[in-house]
């Protein structure tokens, strides 16, 4: 069983910044890429980020783009995700979340195997 555990959130002023980053205990199988999401209140679960092993593959949700940049971790099986410029409507539960299926799309949730508890992100105005 693989777990993922989530850290870096917080509270923070717009404008702000914050680091979040994520850990998996144990390997993974599938396509090895890993992803961000998050989830307003009343809102869908809707990918963010997501970067495959070897960083041959990152993509950002439109919203993000050029505010947020994923990276490798230095530890096995770890992420990070830099968010600058960060908005009121940033503000939501991230979670991160790991193997995706093969031939699955990065933004669906129901195709990763493997999800963390969430680290909250809220931006003030």
């Amino acid at each position: 069983q693989v777990h993922l555990v989530e850290s870096g959130g917080g509270s923070v002023e717009a404008g702000g910044s914050l680091t979040l980053s994520c850990t998996a205990s144990g390997d993974f199988g599938g396509r090895k890429c890993m992803a961000w999401f998050r989830q307003a209140p009343g809102k869908e679960r809707e990918g963010v980020a997501f970067i495959c092993i070897g960083g041959s593959s990152i993509f950002y949700a439109d919203a993000v783009k050029g505010r947020f940049t994923i990276s490798r971790g230095s530890a096995k099986n770890s992420m990070l995700m830099q968010m600058n410029n960060l908005k009121p409507e940033d503000s939501a539960m991230y979670y991160c979340a790991a193997e995706l299926e093969y031939g699955g799309s990065w933004t669906s949730r129901r195709a990763y195997s493997f999800w963390g508890p969430g680290t909250q992100v809220t931006v003030t105005s």
